[in-house]
C-alpha cells in the first residue's frame, strides 16, 4: 500500500511534521522555562524518543555503517550549539531553565538546516533510509544536550543543597 505512494509526498509530509513538532517544542521549551527543572524532566524525552529505533526492525530503515556515523556525526555538532545556549539559573532555591531569546532562534535555524538537508538528500538517498539517518542525527543531538544539561543541574543542585 505505502509502496504506491511517492516518494515526494513523504517527503513533504515529514517535513510539515518536522515543522509542527519544532513549533511544539519551542511552545513546550517556554512552559517549562516556568517551572522548576528536575532530573526526570530532563531525561524523559531522550528515553522517549529512543523507542523511535524499533524503526530499525524493517529493513527499509536499516542504512550503512558509514551512514549512521556520518548522521552521529552531525548530530553531536548541532548539539553543541544547544548544549551552549541551555542555562539554569536558581530562583527562591529551586532550578529553572534560563530563558535565552537566542535558543528559540538557533532551534528555528536547526529545524530549517535539517529540513533543507532532507529535501537536497532526499535526491541521494530512499525514503526509509534518510528517515532512519535523520532519526540518528536527532537522537545523537538529544542526548549529549541532555547529557550536559544534567551534569549542570546536578552540579547546582549540589551548591542548593549545601547552602
Amino acid at each position: 500500500m505505502l509502496a504506491n505512494i511517492p516518494s515526494q509526498y513523504f517527503i513533504i509530509g515529514s517535513t510539515v511534521m518536522a515543522f509542527l513538532m519544532g513549533l511544539f517544542v519551542m511552545f513546550v521549551r517556554i512552559r517549562s522555562q516556568k517551572k522548576p527543572v528536575n532530573a526526570k524532566k530532563i531525561l524523559i524525552p531522550p528515553i522517549a524518543m529512543s523507542s523511535g529505533g524499533l524503526m530499525f526492525i524493517f529493513e527499509e530503515f536499516r542504512i550503512t555503517p558509514i551512514q549512521i556515523l556520518e548522521a552521529v556525526a552531525v548530530g553531536v555538532v548541532f548539539s553543541t550549539v544547544l548544549i551552549a545556549t541551555s542555562k539554569f539559573e536558581v530562583r527562591n532555591a529551586e532550578v529553572f531553565m534560563k530563558r535565552s531569546k537566542a535558543f528559540f532562534f538557533i532551534l528555528a535555524g536547526l529545524l530549517i538546516l535539517r529540513v533543507l538537508m532532507k529535501i537536497y538528500l532526499s535526491d541521494s538517498f530512499d525514503v526509509g533510509e534518510l528517515a532512519a539517518m535523520f532519526w540518528i542525527l536527532a537522537f545523537s543531538m538529544l542526548w549529549p544536550w541532555r547529557i550536559a544539561m544534567l551534569f549542570r543541574y546536578k552540579k547546582i543542585e549540589k551548591t542548593i543543597i549545601a547552602a
